[in-house]
């Protein structure tokens, strides 16, 4: 089967099976969540943001600087309420006037005056989010297939979507989510920007334009993840280009000036709230061993933790597993799970958890090419079926 000129064969389905999996865990646990203060925060704030900004000097919504991280989150979160007011008032005007429903009701006022006329509020709100997780896992399998094959592939999908941190992010509006997203789209398109310099000219534009889309996203949900991702892709494709690394820095600069147009874009082109982006304090970081513990040392992540161990032996002893297939998402990994941000609160650690995943895959990947085959097969398949039980059984307590 052929859409669209990709291949849907059965590795594709089987990693579509995985991904509906992740959604089915994802949708119980909001079908069993509540709306929070912090979820209408979310919807008032991203609302405001596509219908009615802020007129208060200085700030883009009535939620002042939105906590210092970016907007990404807000609007994802305020389009689907916003798309639906805007369907059921333009029905409501081709009725006559006697007859419409919505003339000065509360769908013009907020999301939880107008919670009994926007239906579904609490799907619409989390959907997106999970989709964007859903996204994620779909470009994690591409790129670990593409470097290790499928059963690399599997084993990375597969500790993603029983991932229960990855859920628990999933289903709750954050802009740590699609930092995630856009960190990991970043690094990997930088790395098939600087591929893509080895052949003809006219193969680099749709890579570099998406490079600086990937950019402007990422900054627009956390400045520091676009930071750090810009000085990834600066060391990974001076490494990659070889011969054409003279053109590395006039693409980043030009894609760094395109994100700084997206993001611009997110402000809704108003210079004063667009000023806090340079003065708000979200790019400050420090080293912190905070949130080592907090994944490391917590029982849910435990399989994940074991399946780490064995692949760290693994890298330090096999040559054939040190190369940069391999080496390139662990230093990432190793890099990002330290971070902590001083000004705003972020999880740098969970940016971390898919290039820890690639790891894991091209290392076992490897070890499945040698005569010890059957025992990490039945090793790894012991370490997914394991993670996958914890994950279930806390689901319950993730949708509190």
């Amino acid at each position: 089967m052929r859409l669209l000129k990709i291949q849907i064969g059965r590795p594709q389905r089987l990693a579509a099976m995985l991904l509906l999996l992740f959604l089915a865990q994802s949708l119980w646990v909001v079908h069993h969540q509540e709306l929070s203060e912090h979820d209408y925060r979310y919807a008032r704030c991203g609302r405001e943001m596509w219908e009615r900004p802020s007129p208060l000097a200085g700030y883009f919504t009535t939620c002042g600087n939105l906590g210092g991280d970016g907007t990404f989150a807000y609007r994802v979160a305020g389009f689907p309420l916003t798309a639906q007011r805007l369907v059921l008032l333009g029905v409501d005007k081709l009725r006559s006037p006697e007859n419409r429903l919505y003339t000065g009701s509360s769908l013009n006022g907020s999301t939880w005056e107008a919670r009994h006329e926007i239906g579904s509020v609490k799907y619409l709100l989390h959907l997106p989010f999970i989709f964007f997780a859903m996204w994620l896992g779909v470009g994690l399998w591409w790129v670990t297939r593409r470097l290790f094959g499928n059963e690399g592939a599997f084993f990375a999908l597969g500790m993603y979507c029983f991932c229960p941190e990855v859920v628990r992010f999933s289903v709750t509006p954050n802009n740590d989510v699609l930092a995630m997203w856009g960190l990991y789209g970043l690094v990997y398109t930088a790395m098939g920007v600087a591929h893509a310099m080895q052949g003809p000219r006219p193969k680099w534009k749709p890579r570099i334009a998406l490079l600086t889309a990937a950019l402007g996203l990422t900054a627009a949900a956390h400045l520091l993840a676009a930071m750090f991702g810009f000085v990834a892709a600066l060391a990974l494709m001076l490494y990659l280009a070889e011969r054409r690394r003279s053109y590395v820095m006039q693409i980043l600069v030009s894609a760094a000036v395109g994100a700084l147009v997206i993001l611009f874009g997110f402000y809704a082109l108003r210079l004063a709230p667009f000023s806090y982006v340079f003065t708000g304090g979200a790019g400050r970081f420090w080293f912190s061993l905070d949130g080592v513990r907090r994944f490391f040392g917590s029982v849910a992540n435990g399989p994940i933790v074991v399946a780490t161990g064995v692949a760290a032996v693994l890298y330090a002893g096999i040559r054939r597993c040190r190369y940069f297939g391999n080496t390139a998402p662990l230093v990432m990994a190793a890099l990002l799970f330290p971070l902590v941000t001083t000004q705003v609160v972020t999880t740098p650690w969970l940016w971390a958890l898919p290039f820890l995943l690639t790891f894991l895959g091209g290392v076992f990947s490897d070890v499945y090419e040698t005569r010890y085959r059957k025992m990490f097969l039945w090793l790894t398949g012991m370490v997914l079926a394991t993670q996958a039980a914890i994950c279930l059984t806390m689901l319950p307590g993730i949708a509190q």
